[in-house]
């Protein structure tokens, strides 16, 4: 692993650990030749997955990338990253489990707007807004009408 403060490849272990409820491992480490601590995380990944945009451009996944999105979306909302953590890597469970290596962007949108429907309603929201274009204020009232619907039709 490459020191992000000198760039020496030389780095040593100092503790491993379980994260994400066992799905990753963080490794705290230590540069040999600088000194410098940082932290890394290993995951498992199944397959390589490449997202195929409504352009029909291809680009490698990205969980960071993605986490980014996610974390706009529940920018000053009180969810704890713990159970972030959880609905992505249930994301991309889900995305590796289809079998398949190249995903529709449409795809990845719709697992995680359900993945946010279960975490916080503001985020998943706000998600929708971004990811389905919604382009004026009565879009958001259109969809939150949807929403009280099927909560409705859910209750009943």
């Amino acid at each position: 692993m490459r020191c992000p403060f000198c760039g020496c490849e030389d780095t040593a272990v100092k503790d491993s650990r379980s994260a994400e409820d066992g799905s990753s491992i963080r490794r705290r480490r230590q540069c040999t030749a600088c000194g410098g601590r940082f932290t890394t995380f290993e995951r498992v990944q199944l397959r390589e997955l490449v997202v195929v945009k409504s352009s029909g451009r291809r680009e490698a996944f990205d969980r960071d990338k993605l986490m980014r999105s996610v974390q706009i979306s529940l920018r000053k909302r009180n969810v704890d990253q713990e159970r972030v953590d959880q609905m992505l890597t249930g994301v991309i469970r889900r995305l590796e489990s289809l079998g398949e290596t190249e995903i529709p962007s449409k795809v990845v949108g719709e697992l995680v707007m359900e993945g946010l429907a279960g975490l916080d309603d503001v985020a998943y929201v706000r998600y929708a807004s971004v990811y389905r274009n919604f382009r004026e204020a009565r879009d958001f009232g259109e969809f939150i009408g949807e929403l009280e619907d099927q909560e409705g039709a859910g209750g009943a």
